[in-house]
């Protein structure tokens, strides 16, 4: 007998999961789980990272979030488990994920237990029954896809919970599944988490008291070790895989092409690139077209046309037509130089038919990857054109890509050391010693000026390594913006960035690129501001 597990939390969750999503999938798979499922506090950071992991080890992963939940107009929080069952469980999920992050400050979220509801539709519901959680309210919104969690941790509290939680949840007539707060893969990165803990309550070791977590239990367990856990149950542990059956929805659903529309006048996507393209070579090559370059604009304008990919231009032939009127310096530039489309409608200036550029490094019929245009833009002038695009598509439909700042080498060591009580004037100079580093290894910390007998620096050193890479917060691409005329939000979760006026998706560049999505790249180049000048 397995079991799903069914409340995991990766390093996704800043500050407090201590493992990768992919080491989850690693491990499920090494259990052979009947599945896993990843539910990082308030967003899907990690998602995209867990399932690529499951193309080489195969194991069912579900999609979900622990969410921030607070009665209305109350300040204390709680949370509950939503699992996507299908494609349009997961957009209820991103879109209540994104109503709850954009009426806060960056790194907050605030959804309220009616706008659960609201979002219920085909979402499955753990919830741990407490004395903040609406039962009436979840039991009327998801009827039988609401299920009271019992929690065991080996804590002297877990019997009287658990029988509250029973008795309530026979009251609303809920199923009891068992779980577990999982928080790393292996019990050996209890100590990590213990670390975490302290940097996200800005304490050390010494000082943080009861907020780290009574024991090793938050590991994910095997089969054996989750069914002894619940032995007295087994029927709660059956009705984990019993859940996860039900949740059949992929990431690899999210097959989105740029969508195309339908002009005021009838005119199609389509039509209206090959009207654009046409006019802009007429113009490049002042009234008279070769036929080399005709012959090469007809084979683009069948494949963009056979690919879907009209709507995609058109975007960034609106931004280039938008900076042009404003005299706002840009250049397309990358493997787009490769196309005549792209020459014609000035979003690049090198002719490729003359310098015989491949087209198929652009985009190909064979690999099957959207387009990706890089355009440069005054850097001093390149906030009106991301302001111009949230304005044009609408809030809910454009938002910049992600960027996850990572613990280094210097950052890790600086942190981790103030968690374990080292005198900041050491780790400065250690810190000093290896900025140089992008990557760390104990023979290198060994060098770095600290006793390596000293068994705080062997601590140190130890978990340093460990937490290299390790998201620490969500920051932005420096010009990668996710958009189109069917809305973000239902993709993934929108939410603030730190800086005014922007909204960034909960994904980085590499997570788009390998949910093959597409991206619009708007980056400030100094050199063009120096011409615009001179």
């Amino acid at each position: 007998m397995s079991y799903a597990a069914l409340w995991c939390k990766s390093n996704f969750s800043f500050l407090e999961g201590a493992s990768h999503p992919w080491e989850y999938v690693e491990r499920a798979h090494d259990f052979d789980l009947d599945a896993v499922a990843l539910t990082d506090r308030d967003g899907v950071y990690g998602v995209v990272r867990a399932h690529v992991a499951t193309k080489d080890h195969a194991v069912p992963l579900i999609i979900g979030s622990e969410v921030t939940c607070y009665e209305p107009g109350a300040d204390v929080p709680t949370s509950i488990v939503l699992l996507a069952k299908n494609r349009v469980g997961y957009r209820n999920l991103t879109r209540l994920l994104s109503r709850g992050r954009l009426r806060c400050p960056k790194g907050e979220s605030r959804v309220e237990w009616p706008e659960v509801a609201e979002h219920a539709e085909n979402l499955i519901a753990l919830t741990r029954l407490d004395g903040q959680t609406p039962g009436e309210l979840l039991k009327d919104a998801f009827d039988d896809r609401v299920y009271a969690m019992a929690i065991r941790h080996h804590l002297d509290t877990d019997d009287a919970q658990e029988q509250l939680l029973a008795a309530e949840a026979q009251r609303l007539g809920i199923d009891v599944v068992a779980g577990s707060e999982v928080l790393y893969h292996d019990r050996g990165r209890r100590p990590l988490q213990d670390v975490l803990t302290c940097i996200r309550h800005k304490t050390t070791l010494a000082d943080v008291g009861t907020k780290l977590r009574a024991n090793d239990t938050h590991a994910l367990h095997s089969p054996t070790d989750f069914e002894e856990l619940f032995e007295d149950h087994p029927d709660w542990v059956s009705r984990t895989s019993e859940i996860a059956d039900q949740c059949t929805f992929s990431l690899g659903a999210l097959r989105y092409v740029y969508p195309s529309e339908r002009l005021p006048d009838g005119t199609t996507s389509g039509e209206w690139l090959e009207h654009l393209a046409w006019d802009g070579a007429m113009r490049r090559y002042r009234g008279q077209i070769p036929d080399d370059v005709r012959k090469q604009i007809e084979y683009e304008l069948a494949i963009i046309g056979e690919l879907d990919y009209a709507g995609y231009f058109l975007t960034m032939w609106e931004i280039v037509d938008y900076c042009r009127k404003n005299r706002i310096l840009c250049q397309g530039r990358g493997s787009a130089a490769n196309s005549a489309v792209c020459f014609a409608l000035g979003i690049t200036a090198v002719d490729p038919v003359r310098m015989s550029l491949l087209f198929e490094r652009f985009i190909s019929r064979e690999r099957s990857e959207p387009p990706d245009i890089d355009l440069d833009i005054s850097h001093e002038r390149r906030e009106e054109v991301i302001q111009h695009v949230y304005e044009k598509y609408g809030r809910t439909h454009a938002a910049m890509v992600a960027n996850f700042v990572r613990y280094r080498p210097k950052s890790a060591v600086r942190e981790v050391g103030k968690v374990l009580g080292i005198p900041e004037t050491s780790l400065d100079r250690v810190a000093k010693m290896l900025s140089h580093y992008s990557n760390l290894t104990t023979d290198e910390l060994y060098t770095a000026g600290l006793d390596p007998e000293n068994p705080t620096n062997r601590l140190l050193f130890e978990l340093a390594v460990e937490v290299q890479d390790f998201p620490r917060h969500l920051s932005i691409h420096p010009g990668g913006f996710l958009l189109g005329h069917e809305a973000v939000h239902d993709l993934v979760p929108i939410e603030n960035a730190t800086m005014e006026n922007r909204t960034v998706i909960q994904w980085d560049k590499y997570d788009v690129e390998d949910l093959e999505l597409f991206k619009v790249d708007l980056l400030g180049l100094g050199a063009l501001t120096q011409l615009d000048k001179g």
